[in-house]
């Protein structure tokens, strides 16, 4: 059975909650990423992408020198890296989730995408995860 841990991104871009969206903004031009987990401490407290950046903040004219924290996905839903891929891609169905923090213990130890899905994984998790990412939500 493969797990999250087999297939997760373990070089985490991570900030802290005093984070502009400006900082964040220019680690992900750095990193050539979408997202960066907001990290208090070892406790995560937030994920924000870059969709989250342009459509929360740049489209109502927000300053980018506010804090990220404000416009980030709070109480974020994560899932154990001992999981299978498949009950990882159901779940992200699911909650339509994009991206998925992958834990052992407390501890955030990994990041699954739907790239991560459809490149690392094989049986169809990416088509399942997408299917549900894809349904409009009521």
């Amino acid at each position: 059975m493969t797990t999250l841990r087999d297939i997760m991104t373990t070089d985490l871009t991570t900030t802290d909650p005093r984070a502009t969206l400006k900082e964040v903004a220019t680690l992900m031009r750095e990193q050539d990423i979408g997202n960066v987990l907001i990290m208090d401490g070892d406790t995560l407290s937030g994920i924000i992408t870059d969709r989250d950046i342009v459509i929360r903040a740049v489209a109502y004219g927000h300053d980018l020198g506010s804090a990220a924290t404000d416009y980030a996905t709070g109480s974020v839903f994560t899932m154990d890296a001992d999981t299978s891929v498949q009950d990882a891609a159901k779940a992200m169905a699911d909650r339509q989730l994009r991206r998925l923090p992958v834990t052992d213990g407390a501890k955030v130890v990994g990041i699954v995408s739907l790239a991560d899905l459809a490149t690392r994984a094989s049986g169809g998790a990416d088509e399942q995860a997408l299917q549900g990412i894809s349904q409009p939500t009521i």
